[in-house]
């Protein structure tokens, strides 16, 4: 299984749905949103053309989002019997929760947003990793793509998928 990371879209629905298009392709069905989505509009159009399912955290540009949640939690992955080769997640906007989460020890992956910079590294056993931003307002759109069975973090920038 394959998941695909992104963040800080800040309305750039073109570049969403650009990225949208690539992963419907690609037959990716699950994407995690790190925050700045912005507005209600553009989660929407985003639900509306993605195959799988998203999602959503909030961050300090979704002012009007109240019922998005600040972070998520999710398992993934593995032998369902026994448990084992399961991938344990959580994700949120801002930095400095990410890295706390990351260091608990309770998390195999951590995503987060914020900086509009794609960043990676390992912390113990947990990978803490940044995808980017979408919005491409301080840096090229950039996302990432997880691959569960390969534990193998890729970035992707936009312009070029």
């Amino acid at each position: 299984m394959k998941l695909a990371v992104v963040s800080d879209t800040h309305d750039n629905t073109i570049n969403f749905i650009k990225t949208i298009n690539w992963l419907n392709q690609e037959k990716i069905e699950l994407i995690l949103h790190c925050g700045d989505v912005c507005r209600q509009e553009t989660i929407d159009e985003a639900v509306k053309s993605f195959k799988g399912k998203i999602y959503f955290v909030r961050g300090n540009g979704d002012y009007d989002l109240a019922e998005v949640p600040e972070k998520l939690e999710i398992e993934l992955g593995g032998n369902p019997s026994t448990g084992s080769g399961r991938k344990r997640i959580f994700f949120n906007h801002y930095p400095n929760i990410a890295k706390k989460a990351a260091e608990s020890g309770k998390y195999d992956l951590v995503f987060y947003g914020h900086t509009h910079k794609p960043w990676a590294e390992k912390i113990g056993n947990c990978l803490l990793a940044n995808p980017g931003e979408l919005a491409g307002q301080r840096f090229k759109p950039t996302f990432a793509i997880y691959d569960i069975q390969k534990d193998k973090l890729q970035l992707k920038i936009l312009e070029l998928v």
